[in-house]
């Protein structure tokens, strides 16, 4: 089991785990959707499917940590219990924010269109040195707004978030939930982790295999692609501000000149 980062502790009053994994829905949290016909991108050959599939996941920094703050505690105090172990307060939750360590750690995040922060996953590593004889690993937790569930974002993250680990030389991905998160603990085991039981808590582990060119390749190309369409996202929410600023001087001006004629 993987030691807790001194410099990103969960906002945990015990000995709760660092990062908890959680996309913030119990298994039983509703029920069961009846089956579809396969989308029509189940249609297309494998590389062209990937990216039809494609969501754009962005790496945060420090300037995020405002953003991160507001995603989290926004989340309800269920969704809470889930993604740290316990029900976290605001205050716990803020000192875990204010103390991410964005230089030895990777935190990825989802915006919608309107530079809404609704996912966060976090990347911890384990601090050197590791423990010798056991492979380096990094813990793995996720979270995801109410109102973007459904979509694949916990699944999307925990991919990008083992493709980043994959390629910084980590043989293992590892994530402490409670066995009542079905949905972060059946993302793990189609993903090929083991994972087992320990009365309310889960752990799973997934292996690793060794960074490649492809894999470099493929990071570099989602990282830009995802800052593209957060610009693209930002360009579009200022024309839309400017066009509404147009629109209320127009407003306002006929309103005057209404008054004007009236006189």
């Amino acid at each position: 089991m993987t030691a807790a980062p001194p410099s990103s502790p969960t906002p945990a009053p015990a000995p709760a785990p660092a990062v908890a994994g959680s996309t913030g829905v119990s298994a039983d949290a509703s029920p069961p959707k009846p089956k579809r016909d396969r989308p029509w991108t189940a249609r297309l050959p494998a590389f062209w499917r990937r990216w039809a599939d494609w969501v754009p996941i962005r790496a945060l920094g420090k300037r995020h940590r405002k953003r991160i703050a507001q995603h989290l505690l926004s989340l309800p105090e269920r969704d809470r219990y889930l993604r740290f172990g316990y029900a976290a307060r605001d205050e716990q939750i803020q000192k875990y924010v204010d103390t991410l360590n964005f230089s030895r750690d990777e935190v990825l995040g989802i915006f919608n269109r309107k530079l809404q922060l609704i996912a966060v996953a976090h990347l911890a590593y384990e601090p050197t040195p590791q423990i010798k004889g056991r492979p380096a690993m990094a813990e793995f937790g996720v979270s995801v707004a109410g109102t973007a569930r459904g979509r694949g974002f916990g699944r999307r993250l925990f991919e990008r978030a083992a493709l980043h680990a994959r390629n910084r030389g980590i043989d293992t991905l590892f994530i402490h939930a409670l066995s009542e998160n079905g949905p972060m603990l059946a993302i793990a085991r189609k993903a090929g982790a083991k994972v087992e039981r320990d009365g309310s808590e889960s752990e799973a582990w997934l292996r690793l295999p060794p960074d490649s060119v492809s894999s470099h390749v493929d990071e570099a190309i989602e990282r830009h692609m995802a800052e593209a369409d957060f610009q693209l996202k930002r360009h579009l929410r200022n024309f839309n501000a400017f066009i509404d600023g147009v629109a209320e001087v127009k407003t306002k001006l006929g309103k005057t000149s209404g008054k004007s004629a009236k006189q």
